[in-house]
């Protein structure tokens, strides 16, 4: 059996320290394990091919808005072939330089296998026994598929699996009303084709503050069908298309839906059941994420498991985070806990959306609704807003401490993805103090004003709720 003083299983978010740790510890022996492409999910088919994707469909939007602006302008055709190898050949000469730098460096031994456990920190690798003392399990996760009748006689589409198209489908129909559907979605009516989502909550990307998801829906509406409180609950082959049958869960009526390919967006589930954690001392909770403390050791000593592999956050940008936590506590001993007080996200969606910290109805029930109070303005008024002719998209901020503190800030509109950083760097502050925006100069005009001027607009949530229905936002 061969032996290691560290084995990593996973390449994405597992390699960030390791070549730090090889140039601090050269004696130390590592092993390197992915069965699947290096670079790890967001590199290989998330974040990265997706975002390669969506810049095309954003250019498609923009465009297409030109007219507004006495600009005539069109679209003569879309090259979706192209679209896709542009996507796909960037992205394998990032995973062949990753897989040659793996395959060669003489100061780790790379296993391009399934990792089982046999027992606590002994891992079979094909036909070979490894061990280590200390394992960092960086382990991803995979599209979750949901039990729909018929679904296995035929062939859909995963967020995996949608990268590899050649041919734009005519008709699309996404199942999943989350982010990955959003996303998607935007892209595929982008490029041309005819998009219905069918999700099963009442609203879309429904983890979403209530006015955000229903300003969603509209805008999203004039590109995508948009189906909420669905259940698929049969597919059956039609000719060469795809019959799906969707039930109102409310009402239990059904509906029939023709297309030709079907895009699985259900979720994500953990990739335990192949490692066999349980094998190695290691729980997992009721879904099969891995159990960590706030540390992010598993139960079993000296074993850490980050990213997707520990169910917390499924982004890139935590992973790395996490990461960085489990090197500081593995590798130099420094016992640091986890922070999630401000994690952000944003979807890519069209409209794009993003946040951080917790949204109004946490934060009632926290802190109480007396001792809280929103913010909220709306792109269109301000000045930048004004000249791209924005209409409905907003800020809106949960305020604490007499408004004085940052709990949660909330986007939609162009730009959220940037215009939410403002707002993590406030969180990020000693009490999470808004002042640093609030007294600081904003460049006039730009998009950013939205966000002072929202921390500036404070109301109570009584107010604020009288200002969404005369908005029509309220859900």
């Amino acid at each position: 059996m061969k032996e290691y003083d560290l084995i990593v299983i996973g390449s994405g978010s597992g390699m960030n320290y390791v070549s730090l740790i090889i140039q601090q510890y050269p004696e130390m022996k590592i092993a390197v394990i992915d069965k699947d492409k290096p670079g790890g999910i967001c590199l290989t088919r998330g974040c990265i091919p997706s975002k390669m994707l969506l810049y095309p469909a954003e250019l498609v939007r923009e465009i297409g808005k030109a007219n507004r602006f006495g600009i005539d302008a069109e679209i003569k055709s879309i090259d979706f072939k192209f679209v896709m190898e542009r996507m796909r050949s960037s992205i394998d000469k990032d995973i062949e330089m990753i897989h040659h730098g793996l395959s060669s460096d003489p100061n780790l031994d790379y296993y391009e296998h399934v990792a089982k456990f046999v027992e606590p920190y002994v891992l079979e690798i094909g036909e070979e026994l490894i061990t280590s003392k200390m394992i960092f399990l960086s382990i991803g996760s995979k599209p979750m598929i949901p039990p729909v009748k018929g679904l296995d006689d035929i062939s859909y589409l995963t967020s995996d699996t949608v990268l590899e198209l050649t041919t734009l489908p005519k008709s699309l129909a996404i199942i999943g009303g989350g982010y990955i559907a959003a996303e998607y979605g935007h892209f595929f009516s982008a490029m041309g084709s005819k998009v219905t989502i069918i999700g099963r909550s009442p609203r879309i990307v429904d983890n979403e503050e209530p006015e955000i998801s229903e300003l969603a829906r509209k805008k999203m509406a004039r590109y995508v069908d948009i189906i909420t409180d669905h259940e698929v609950s049969e597919i059956h082959p039609s000719g060469r298309q795809k019959k799906i049958v969707a039930k109102d869960r409310n009402s239990e009526n059904e509906m029939e839906i023709l297309v030709d390919e079907v895009l699985v967006a259900t979720g994500r589930s953990p990739n335990t059941d192949i490692l066999h954690p349980e094998k190695g001392g290691i729980e997992t909770d009721e879904r099969g994420w891995i159990k960590v403390n706030d540390h992010l050791e598993t139960t079993c000593s000296n074993v850490w498991a980050f990213g997707d592999a520990n169910g917390q956050y499924l982004f890139k940008h935590v992973g790395n985070y996490e990461s960085t936590l489990v090197y500081e506590n593995a590798i130099l001993n420094e016992g640091i806990k986890i922070d999630y007080n401000a994690v952000p996200y944003a979807i890519f969606s069209y409209p794009e959306i993003a946040g951080v910290g917790i949204g109004e109805s946490a934060a009632i029930e926290q802190y109480g609704e007396d001792n809280i109070s929103i913010g909220f303005h709306r792109f269109e008024d301000t000045g930048k807003g004004m000249a791209m002719g924005l209409d409905s998209y907003f800020v809106k901020v949960i305020l604490g401490d007499s408004g004085n503190t940052l709990l949660g800030a909330h986007i939609i509109g162009p730009q959220a993805s940037i215009l939410i950083h403002q707002l993590i760097t406030l969180m990020n502050t000693p009490g999470s103090n808004v002042g640093p925006v609030v007294n600081g100069m904003d460049i006039h005009p730009s998009l950013s004003e939205v966000v002072k001027r929202a921390l500036y607009s404070r109301m109570s949530v009584e107010e604020y709720h009288s200002v969404l229905k005369s908005l029509e936002l309220e859900y």
